[in-house]
This record gives structure tokens, sequence and C-alpha cells, in this order.
């Protein structure tokens, strides 16, 4: 990885279609770059959206075959991922010195050009939602934030913007802290939110040492679920002003001598859904603990940053959230209900899970579609007990084949390996769907109208767009 002391004025961005990379080439341009980019998903309907937005924004964009430079003037700078592998054609065949800037470096010196402190959240499930709440309530205060997501928040869907990335006037720039390849320590913080540390692409313990790093070089400000401290210990955050929110309402007032925001009075009524954040009734956007856990962040956040207390409340309430977080997609022939939802590792499979069974009278079909055969390996082991306490006695799970995005070799496991495994220790729970068109018919063919389909899964895009299709609100074969 190359290291700069200033951004170039020209960049190209490999695999400009994923959701944290688009979003910087969003800003790249917003801030005067010469701004490129390629993907090898370009022309899938399913990304239109997204590449649409970038070339609102002024992205040229390219096959990914090594055309871009055959244009002048030649890119200071390749911006890319963790996931591009070393035999992509950009790579190949891009002209001799042209510097490699990784993701988090380029957005490193987009930040510092920017000149704004940086608030960061970070954690193993939650930022994006986070991420996108906090810049929201931050506009709706009259702070207007600039946003870098992983996911596209729909209050900032506007302007020719995909929602991934808004820039804002105010002092203040707010992006999800990325710890899957511990890109997140490649820049410094001055506000931190660290909201859990779970399963997903390390050890709970590797991670634990990755956000006690990050902390350590925060400058001003962090805040922790009451569970991360206890696990990083409170000595990484002596340096910090320090805000805690916990969901457990037996955790005191003050924990270590920081203020604690305790989620408490959690309900789900036929008015909608609700908790106590810090002794005040907050109404929620979506069911789940893990939301009003969110609001809790939000809301502790929003109160270390000096935001008027008296406000906070109807800002955090009008939280619009983020695409393919649990979506009602529609109803079927059947009148079976249809959600969508990004859920990829166990803690958000099983938040996910715990969701729907709150607002399905009957029962549950889950279909999730792996992202990868290296993840899906990762949680193998962990996933079973947590489906075993996330589902109903009637809830059935199905794997659909894994999503190949690249950069593996190994090809293991495959799905039906592993819904082989689960069913064999849970007969009748678990099943293997070879495509979407059994998924289909098995759902015309055994659920009603007082059940749920619920769709998860990440890096595919073409899931929204046929959990709708199975929702009757996009017809069968259209993007």
């Amino acid at each position: 990885m190359e290291k700069m002391d200033q951004l170039p004025d020209v960049l190209h961005f490999v695999g400009v279609g994923g959701i944290g990379m688009s979003a910087l080439a969003q800003m790249a341009a917003s801030l005067g770059c010469r701004t490129s980019g390629s993907d090898r998903a370009l022309f899938s309907p399913e990304n239109a959206r997204i590449m649409n937005a970038l070339r609102m924004q002024g992205v040229k964009l390219y096959a990914q075959d090594g055309s871009r430079y055959a244009d002048a003037p030649p890119p200071a700078a390749l911006v890319y991922s963790t996931a591009i592998e070393e035999d992509n054609p950009d790579f190949l065949k891009a002209p001799s010195g042209i510097p490699r800037l990784h993701r988090s470096e380029a957005m490193r010196l987009l930040v510092e050009t920017c000149a704004i402190p940086v608030a960061a959240v970070a954690g193993s499930c939650g930022k994006t939602t986070v991420s996108a709440w906090l810049a929201e309530s931050l506009d709706r205060l009259g702070i207007s934030p600039t946003l870098i997501s992983g996911g596209l928040a729909n209050h900032f869907i506007r302007d020719g913007f995909a929602g991934n990335y808004a820039r804002g006037c105010g002092p203040l720039c707010v992006l999800e802290a990325d710890e899957s390849d511990k890109s997140l320590l490649n820049y410094t913080a001055d506000h931190a939110i660290v909201l859990n540390i779970g399963t997903d692409h390390y050890s709970k313990a590797e991670l634990a040492e990755v956000f006690r790093s990050f902390l350590r070089k925060t400058r001003k400000s962090a805040v922790l679920e009451d569970k991360v401290l206890e696990m990083l210990g409170p000595e990484c955050v002596e340096h910090l002003e320090v805000a805690l929110f916990s969901t457990d309402p037996a955790v005191p007032e003050t924990l270590h001598g920081r203020k604690v925001f305790r989620v408490t009075d959690y309900a789900v009524s036929p008015e909608g859904v609700s908790a106590r954040i810090d002794g005040v009734r907050f109404r929620l956007p979506a069911p789940g603990l893990h939301n009003a856990a969110n609001a809790a962040a939000v809301t502790a956040s929003l109160f270390l940053l000096g935001c008027d207390r008296a406000k906070i409340r109807e800002a955090v309430e009008s939280f619009s959230g983020v695409w393919r977080r649990f979506d009602f997609a529609g109803r079927n022939e059947n009148g079976t209900a249809v959600y969508d939802d990004y859920a990829h590792n166990v803690e958000k499979i099983a938040s996910c899970m715990k969701s729907a069974r709150e607002l399905c009278p009957g029962r549950v079909l889950f279909v999730f579609q792996p992202h990868g055969y290296g993840p899906l390996g990762f949680m193998r082991k962990e996933l079973y007990p947590a489906l075993e306490e996330a589902m109903g006695p009637e809830d059935l799970f199905g794997f659909l084949p894994v999503y190949y995005a690249g950069g593996t070799t190994s090809f293991q496991p495959k799905a039906e390996e592993v819904a082989d495994e689960y069913a064999r220790r849970h007969p009748g729970r678990y099943r293997y769907f070879p495509d979407r068109t059994s998924v289909r018919e098995f759902v015309n063919t055994n659920l009603g109208s007082s059940d749920f389909v619920v769709v998860m899964g990440a890096r595919d895009n073409s899931l929204s767009d046929w959990a709708r299709e199975l929702g009757g609100s996009l017809p069968s074969g259209r993007k």
C-alpha cells in the first residue's frame, strides 16, 4: 500500500461498484478530482442505482479490462480494496509506475482534504445503520455532516447521490469504519463508536486487539457498548471522554465512572416499537432489541457531540432507515409477507431472525445466501446454535448456493454441505435450495397469509430485486 501526503488529482477506482468504493469515488468527484472507475459487474441491472449515481457525479465508468488507460490523462493512482486480486486486468495492464492506494488510505486522504473532524462508527454489527442514523440525526439537528457509509441511507438518496455518500457543509464527517481487513487502523478518528465485538472476520480476541488499537489512536471521545468496555478494558479509553450504552437493565447508571445510556422497557405493540433510553421513551423505526441498542448508541453519541438534549429524541425517532435493513418487499398471491435484509454474519442473522419472530404470527422461512466460501466456513460452527436459539418451533432455514465474488481458491465449504450437516443435527428444520426457482415453488406450495419469508445475504444486490419478485412488488424477470 502506498503512502501519500496529499490526494492525487486523477484517481481510478478498481471495483468502483462496491458499496464502500462507490462512496469514496463520489467523494473524490465532489472534491474536484478527475475520477474514473471500473467494475466487472458494470452492466448488471441490480447495480444500476449505484452506477447511475456515479455517472451523475461525473465519475467515468469503464469495463474492467484495462481500457481506462487508453484515455488521457492517465490515473495518478489506482484505488483498490482487499477483494481485488493481483490478476485483475486493471492491475496487469496499468502503465509502469502508477501507485496503488488501498481504499482505507484513499479514505484518509479524502477526509484530510475535507479538513473536518471524523466520527468513525465501528463494530461487528450495526455500523452501517448507526453511521446512517447518526448522520441523519445530525442533519435534522442542523449540523450538515459528510457521510461515508457501507449502505444506502434513505435520507441521503437525493440530488443524484446513491445514499452511501453525502457531502455536508457542517464540521463533521461520519464514516463507517471497516474492521474486516483492519483498515480502520490506517486513519485516526476524533470520535469513535464501537458497537459490539462479534463473530465475523476474526476471532473475538483478535478483533478486541484491533479495536483497542483503534481507540488508543482516537483523539477526543468514544461511545461503547458496556460489554465492549469490559472486554477491552477501560485503559484504552482513559484519554477520552466516554459514554456507554447497554441493553442490560441491571447495569448501573455509571460504570467505571462513565455515564450509561440504558435501554429498558423494550416493547412491540400494535402502536409500534418503543423503548426507554436513559429513562426517556423513544419510538423506534424497526423491531428488534438490537435496533433499540443502535438508537441508544446514536443518542449517546449526540450527547457527547454536544447536541441539544431537548431535541435529540425527535431527531433519533425520525430515522428513515437504510436500504436492505429488514425492508418489506411485498406479499405474494398467498398473502405471505416477504422481507429483505443484508444480514450475513452470525449476530446479524440472529438479530434479523428475532425481529421477524416478533412480528410474524405464523411460521417463517429464512433464506440465506452466503456471501463467500471463506465467510461461510468461518461462521459454520457458531451459526448453528445461534439459529437454534432464534427460530420458532415451526420455522425453517434454507441455504442458497454461495455467492462467489472472488478472492478464494478453495471453494469450500459448499452451502449444501452445511445445510446437510445442520439437517442431520435437527431433521426437518434445515434444507438446501439449489436455486431461487425452487424457493419460489416451496413458498407458493407451503406458506400462507400468516407466514413470512425473510431473504438474507450480502454483496449480491440482485437479492433485493428477487425479494420484491417473491413479494409480488416487482414482476418476475424484471429489475
